[in-house]
């Protein structure tokens, strides 16, 4: 939040800092970086209002959705079969007992039943 200071007749960014009553939060006051020039409320407060902000990016520059898995491996994961076993303490495979996380991978796969 950028203010023009009064204090110190610049440009400068502003802290906004709570206020207490005790313990108990009644406010915000706006302090200036520059001098340390208080401001009781965001009223009293001479904020610097842009017309824009710049648009450096454009929809254009956004990145594709990346794709994790082929089509032919979505949901052939341990996570989506019928063997896979979950329990508090670990993620084990009903087949071969081991400890297994639910994106492995493995040629014994079932799909579970929904």
């Amino acid at each position: 939040m950028e203010i023009q200071c009064e204090g110190c007749r610049t440009i400068t960014l502003a802290r906004k800092e709570p206020v207490y009553d005790g313990f108990k939060k009644v406010g915000e006051a706006y302090v200036c970086t520059g001098c340390g020039a208080r401001y009781a409320s965001a009223e009293e407060a001479p904020f610097v209002h842009s017309p824009r902000r710049p648009r450096v990016f454009t929809e254009a520059d956004k990145s594709q959705a990346p794709s994790i898995f082929a089509d032919d491996e979505r949901q052939h994961s341990c996570g989506w079969c019928r063997h896979f076993v979950v329990n508090p303490f670990s993620q084990r495979c009903g087949l071969t007992n081991t400890e297994t996380q639910a994106t492995d991978l493995c040629v014994r796969f079932e799909k579970r039943e929904a």
